[in-house]
């Protein structure tokens, strides 16, 4: 054996990345300033402090897109969160970039998803004054000031610019790498959910999808991986060879349509999006009710509400609705 300390590491980062890399010595720093640690780097370092956090720890209670499924094999926000940060390394690896960093980026980006998926940002949008409630927003605020972990300025950039409809992008390629294997990551999983589910059937896929991309599953995150590296590496910054991403943004067209917003799925999600906004409504009348770790002393009646509800579980919302809001008397 022999001791790999942390300017080892920080020296082999500068030899073998490659000159795109953001680099851990050259980090914008953090909120508050701390002594280094003797093995771990910047990164490495806000990695493991996701990993460990409560936030974290919750995604695997909440819903990717199917609510409460039948069945053991479905995706949620924790397993969805693992997969895209595999993608995400596999392909700063292939393009020499920071493999830490783009972890640490994907491991916290959706740990401020509200319940119910994407439907609870429709659920908690008319509680913020200026445009929408964003997932990605929360995110960064769990880690700033609800769950504070003192993270470095490109791990919460990534983190707030993994969403491509959020503005600015990213400032590093490693943010961009997020983007990407978020996209890459939902689009086969949730395909193959819909698959299980019966909501689609292998004749339902398009047929460009399946000409470009190849059978559901691995071959189709190959495709799409490889291509981010082969353009990235021909363009000399991170991006995809645009025959796939054109097929790629089709794709996630049909499958807002055929599957997100589906006729038969609306019935359950005003369901949820009630459930969010009774509990929304119920503590921003009481915030003496909310929980003192969720509960910041300088945030809004309001604030305190959303970070309150939009930090539950689906599990813990339900239970929550129920006892606050289901009539004495039944079961």
């Amino acid at each position: 054996m022999h001791r790999r300390t942390r300017e080892v590491r920080e020296q082999e980062e500068s030899d073998l990345l490659s000159p795109a890399a953001t680099l851990s010595t050259e980090t914008g720093g953090r909120e508050h300033a701390e002594e280094p640690d003797p093995y771990r780097t910047n990164f490495e370092r806000d990695r493991d402090r996701i990993l460990h956090s409560k936030a974290f720890r919750r995604l695997k209670h909440k819903t990717q897109v199917f609510i409460n499924p039948d069945g053991d094999h479905f995706v949620t926000r924790l397993t969805h969160t693992l997969q895209v940060t595999q993608i995400g390394r596999a392909m700063a690896a292939s393009l020499g970039l920071n493999e830490e960093l783009t972890e640490a980026i994907c491991l916290g980006h959706d740990v401020g998803h509200s319940p119910f998926g994407h439907t609870g940002e429709e659920a908690l949008t008319p509680y913020v004054d200026n445009g929408e409630w964003l997932h990605s927003a929360q995110s960064v605020r769990v880690f700033r000031i609800l769950e504070p972990l003192n993270l470095t300025q490109e791990v919460l950039d990534g983190i707030r610019a993994h969403t491509w409809k959020v503005s600015p992008p990213p400032t590093t390629p490693e943010g961009y790498l997020c983007r990407y294997a978020d996209r890459i990551a939902y689009l086969t999983h949730d395909l193959e959910d819909a698959l299980r589910a019966g909501v689609l059937s292998h004749g339902d896929i398009p047929r460009g999808a399946l000409a470009t991309f190849g059978e559901p599953g691995s071959e189709w995150i190959s495709t799409m991986v490889d291509a981010v590296i082969e353009e990235s590496l021909e363009q000399d910054r991170v991006t995809m060879q645009p025959a796939v991403q054109e097929e790629m943004n089709q794709f996630r067209d049909f499958m807002f349509e055929r599957v997100y917003l589906r006729d038969e799925a609306q019935p359950q999600q005003r369901r949820a999006i009630a459930v969010i906004r009774d509990l929304a409504d119920h503590f921003i009348k009481r915030p003496d009710e909310i929980r003192d770790t969720y509960r910041h002393e300088d945030a809004t009646p309001i604030e305190q509400a959303i970070d309150f509800v939009s930090g539950m579980t689906d599990r813990y919302a339900l239970q929550m609705h129920d006892r606050l809001f289901r009539p004495d008397g039944i079961v």
